[in-house]
């Protein structure tokens, strides 16, 4: 991101005022600041600087009982109502698991926190904002109607920092990593792929053979991957709509994965977002800016695990719809025979 240090935070509390109607994200875009600097420029005027880690946000959310939980791309926005709880500490990788909120964590890319309240006429709106070092969003809490309000006033005072600086320093956002592909290790990559027996173990062998996730799928081929049209996912979520077949939805960037368990029921086209609006799950996904999908398929100890998904034009991964699978019910077939109808891709990449 460029220097925008010449740019107060008076300045943008100004900006703020004069464009009501803009999303925080569009609106630092516009100002040329990212979103953390537009929400730090509050300090002050109902925005208190908070720690940062997991372990300290974790710890104190659950308090507020009942939220909503959101993570999100430029591309996609995954919103869960529920509790915070049963939350498992990791200096590398952590996780929520807890009634309808399933979050994996990695804190090294939670690097600034606010709590943040903004006077309506309805009352009071209260977050809690995450970013990383560029300033850019890795996770948000959003109190509800039904929250545990009077509990604000002890979470920040529990999170405050001593210093409350509204003009953080962020770093350039570091560009994504577009395909690495190895199709002279192909022959590798299948025999580790077919012996693997968890899907955890998908990020390890690509590293070990130098490529990435997409690289990957472009190299792999059948029986592992299908690469499907563009319009897949619009056309599974429409599926999933009319048969309410369980899915596990995962939505996340470097900071956060959010994870939906269960089914899709009512879709909006909304421009070019397609949105999933259930009670207790809200999907927002911008359609066009899919430019690769993939069916993919995995050997695991349970069984085969199969997943849809999106990647945009730059290699980064949008989405991924799962079969579910629980102690309880096996929905992988099921979901399998909505999948094996979905169009193939034309042209292979």
């Amino acid at each position: 991101m460029a220097d925008t240090a010449s740019i107060s935070a008076r300045d943008i509390r100004a900006a703020v005022e004069r464009n009501t109607g803009l999303r925080a994200r569009d609106l630092a875009e516009t100002i040329g600041v990212s979103e953390g600097e537009l929400v730090a420029a509050k300090i002050g005027h109902g925005t208190v600087a908070i720690s940062a880690h997991p372990d300290d946000i974790m710890g104190a959310v659950p308090a507020l009982g009942e939220v909503m939980a959101l993570t999100r791309t430029p591309s996609v926005v995954h919103e869960k109502v529920g509790t915070y709880g049963n939350y498992q500490s990791g200096a590398h990788a952590a996780m929520v698991l807890h009634d309808a909120i399933d979050l994996r964590i990695f804190p090294k890319h939670w690097v600034f926190a606010y709590a943040v309240e903004t006077v309506t006429e309805a009352g009071p709106r209260r977050s809690i904002q995450v970013f990383d070092a560029a300033g850019d969003a890795v996770h948000k809490i959003h109190l509800r109607d039904a929250s545990h309000h009077d509990q604000w006033a002890t979470l920040i005072e529990t999170l405050a920092l001593p210093e409350q600086n509204d003009r953080p320093t962020v770093e350039p956002r570091v560009p994504p990593s577009p395909a690495q592909e190895r199709p002279d290790r192909a022959e590798d990559l299948r025999k580790a792929w077919s012996e693997m027996t968890d899907t955890h173990q998908f990020m390890q062998l690509t590293k070990r053979l130098k490529m990435n996730r997409l690289g990957a799928y472009r190299v792999a081929g059948a029986p592992f991957v299908r690469r499907l049209d563009q319009t897949a996912v619009d056309t599974l979520l429409d599926r999933l709509a009319s048969t309410a077949v369980p899915v596990m939805i995962f939505v996340g960037n470097h900071g956060c994965i959010q994870i939906h368990s269960g089914p899709v029921h009512t879709l909006k086209q909304v421009g070019p977002w397609n949105n999933v609006m259930d009670p207790g799950f809200n999907l927002h996904l911008r359609s066009d800016h899919i430019a690769e999908v993939y069916e993919v398929r995995k050997p695991t100890k349970r069984g085969e695990a199969l997943s849809v998904e999106a990647f945009d034009k730059d290699g980064v991964i949008i989405l991924q719809i799962f079969g579910m699978r629980t102690k309880d019910a096996d929905h992988v077939a099921d979901f399998g025979a909505l999948v094996q109808g979905l169009a193939g891709a034309e042209v292979q990449a």
